[in-house]
Parts: structure tokens; C-alpha cells; sequence
């Protein structure tokens, strides 16, 4: 049997995710300040390149945690 769809936590999640995406954004950036000058012109590329897909994934973090926002506020309303 399948379990339900369980999405009391989702927000709680996806805000997590998008915290952690920046921590690592912020990670990444402080390093390539820091070393720039010792790493190859690729590696900097990657990583910022890298840094772009986490901005462009917390943009759809933030979209998705509105979504689950308005869902769980709409759920409530139906609750008696």
C-alpha cells in the first residue's frame, strides 16, 4: 500500500534546501576571492558557472516554496 502524500513538511524543506544553496553559493565565492589568483581560468569558470545553476535553482526553490505555501493555506481553509 502506498503511503499518502504527506506535504505538512514541504515548506519547512524547501527552505532548507534553498538556505544550504546558499551557503554553498556563498562557499564559493569566498574561495575564488581567496585563490582566484591560484587557479586555472576553467576552474573559475566552473565555478562560477556552478554558482549561476544555484542561483537559477534558488529562484525555483523560492517559486516552489509559494506554491506549498498557498496549497497549505488553502488546505486549512478546508479544514473545519
Amino acid at each position: 500500500m502506498a503511503k499518502p502524500d504527506d506535504r505538512s513538511d514541504n515548506v519547512e524543506k524547501l527552505q532548507k534546501m534553498v538556505q544550504n544553496t546558499i551557503e554553498n553559493l556563498e562557499e564559493a565565492e569566498e574561495y575564488l576571492t581567496e585563490h582566484a589568483e591560484e587557479l586555472a581560468p576553467e576552474e573559475i569558470q566552473a565555478i562560477n558557472e556552478k554558482n549561476m545553476r544555484r542561483r537559477e535553482s534558488i529562484r525555483g526553490l523560492r517559486e516552489e516554496i509559494k506554491d506549498e505555501a498557498r496549497a497549505r493555506r488553502a488546505r486549512n481553509e478546508d479544514q473545519p
